[in-house]
């Protein structure tokens, strides 16, 4: 697949690692300083790392990634940061639904390459929110742009930490072009819908798609500066609420509003869809998936 965006390819991939890395370092460094929860007598959580592979047609290589989840620690009840990069040819209804969306040449060349970095993490304390982020870069013959966003899906919302998490996507948005917090938080809020449930399924975020100003190192350090705003905007919120006391009615609305989210993923979600439709390891499309939820 050389045409000339080799290095960029290689840089982008880099870069979801380099977030990766960082962000894992940061959830074992939380789980180490929990010590006065329900759980401080549980061991700190440390993530466990599977490399996956996406499966070809034909057995070429295909590329893969890295699953990294961590299960029943002292802040997580279950983490999930993956990254991949993978590549090859399209199915043929993936195919189809890239030429649907417009994507220049899909019909007649079906290659691609697509690296990124998605995260969820369902937290032990139903005061702290759960949280979603990813971000990707897609390449096709024809075209290429980078994709992603993150949201916060509290089951018991504050006010303050709504707008704390905004504020600091609308900081890191406004360092590119002040169109894009309003845009992509508009964005959000329609695609984090549960239609069949008439409500969103969290507090929103931003959400982009398709981004291709024909500028790409301009969108590249956008979808970056996305990226390094997931930290502290999550953490700042965590570290808030992380030994804020709970009841057991606090923990059956974190259970039913997981199934809410479970619903999401499974029927609306592109990423899911496209995972799955490619042949990537379905156990880290599925990560998403909370351990444990409950349908009122």
């Amino acid at each position: 697949m050389t045409d000339g965006f080799d290095e960029r390819k290689a840089r982008a991939a880099a870069w979801f690692r380099t977030l990766r890395d960082e962000i894992v370092a940061a959830f074992e460094a939380l789980e180490v300083s929990q010590l006065t929860s329900p759980f401080a007598d549980f061991p700190a959580g440390r993530f466990e790392v599977t490399e996956t592979r996406r499966a070809s047609d034909d057995g070429s290589d295909a590329g893969g990634g890295l699953m990294s989840v961590m299960r029943g620690g002292r802040v997580f009840e279950k983490v999930g940061v993956n990254v991949s990069t993978v590549y090859g040819t399209l199915a043929p209804r993936a195919q189809k639904a890239m030429a649907a969306r417009g994507v220049p040449g899909m019909e007649a060349d079906p290659r691609f390459w697509a690296s990124g970095i998605s995260l969820v993490a369902h937290m032990q304390n139903p005061q702290t929110p759960a949280v979603h982020m990813n971000t990707r870069m897609f390449w096709t013959p024809g075209a290429w742009w980078f994709g992603g966003g993150e949201d916060l899906n509290p089951c018991l919302e504050y006010q303050e930490d709504t707008a704390f998490f905004h504020q600091v996507l609308k900081d890191h948005c406004d360092r590119h072009s002040p169109d894009y917090y309003p845009r992509f938080k508009a964005w959000a809020d329609e695609y984090f819908f549960v239609p069949h449930r008439g409500r969103a399924r969290g507090v929103g975020g931003i959400f982009f798609d398709d981004l291709n100003t024909g500028d790409w190192e301009a969108d590249f350090a956008f979808t970056q500066d996305v990226g390094r705003a997931f930290l502290p905007a999550f953490l700042g919120i965590t570290e808030r609420r992380r030994n804020t006391p709970w009841s057991d009615a606090d923990k059956e609305t974190q259970l039913v509003h997981r199934g809410l989210y479970a619903e999401y993923n499974l029927v609306y979600d592109r990423g899911t869809k496209f995972g799955l439709e490619t042949g990537h390891d379905a156990n880290a499309v599925l990560m998403s998936l909370p351990p444990v939820a409950k349908w009122p």
